[in-house]
């Protein structure tokens, strides 16, 4: 007997922050609700400091009576408005394409090209961009366009034009900073915000720079010496 295996039915995947406020998750559940869809994926959380609600949703489109094409804006009109809601929403039967910055060194560039090429990360990667040469065997080992921009202070916001220029041309939904070792200009990540995702050294952005784990022994030794004294 042959196994076969069906395909899971698409769902769809709401983000969501808005002020705190009586209602919201009651008012979100019931547009799925009334509208047949079947809630697979709730968390929600409260930064109590800034009185900012958010939420990740994922509930399931096969019984789901608004068309795909029309969920974002029956949402918006109906409840986003409403909680002023900053919102995005996505489907699961969408590929997400992903641009990769990286410099030489090439551990993360491996590990998440591995994931890739194993199935593990659902998502196309048209192109990897580049401060150094020394990465590009490893993009065409995995078949991945590869773009050298050589960057100084000089020719900084020249070069990151055209990487956005590239971006856009490529229709790149987010990017990943794999030892990415060049500090984004603020222009660069206005342009791309909130789709910018940093995997370089966990001190950052606490101990930025060239050197994050000198500067984090530093600043223990430091905090030390002023606990003894």
């Amino acid at each position: 007997m042959t196994k076969t295996t069906s395909t899971p039915p698409a769902s769809a995947i709401l983000l969501i922050h808005c002020p705190d406020q009586k209602g919201v998750v009651s008012a979100i559940t019931e547009f799925i609700f009334k509208n047949n869809g079947n809630i697979t994926y709730l968390d929600q959380h409260v930064d109590q400091s800034s009185n900012t609600f958010f939420m990740r949703l994922e509930w399931n489109l096969e019984a789901f009576s608004v068309p795909k094409h029309k969920i974002g804006e029956d949402f918006g009109t109906i409840i986003g408005g409403r909680f002023k809601m900053t919102w995005k929403l996505h489907f699961s039967d969408e590929t997400p394409r992903m641009a990769i910055f990286c410099s030489k060194l090439p551990h993360c560039l491996y590990d998440i090209l591995s994931r890739w090429k194993s199935g593990e990360l659902n998502i196309d990667i048209p192109l990897i961009m580049s401060n150094h040469f020394d990465l590009e065997p490893v993009a065409k080992q995995f078949g991945i366009d590869f773009n050298h921009f050589k960057i100084s202070p000089e020719n900084k916001e020249e070069q990151e034009e055209k990487q956005l220029k590239l971006l856009g041309e490529h229709q790149i939904d987010f990017i990943v900073l794999a030892r990415y070792m060049q500090i984004l200009s603020k222009g660069f990540v206005e342009a791309n915000k909130n789709r910018v995702i940093n995997i370089h050294h966990s001190f950052l952005p606490a101990f930025p720079g060239a050197r994050p784990y000198h500067s984090a022994y530093v600043h223990n030794l430091l905090h030390r010496f002023h606990q003894i004294s």
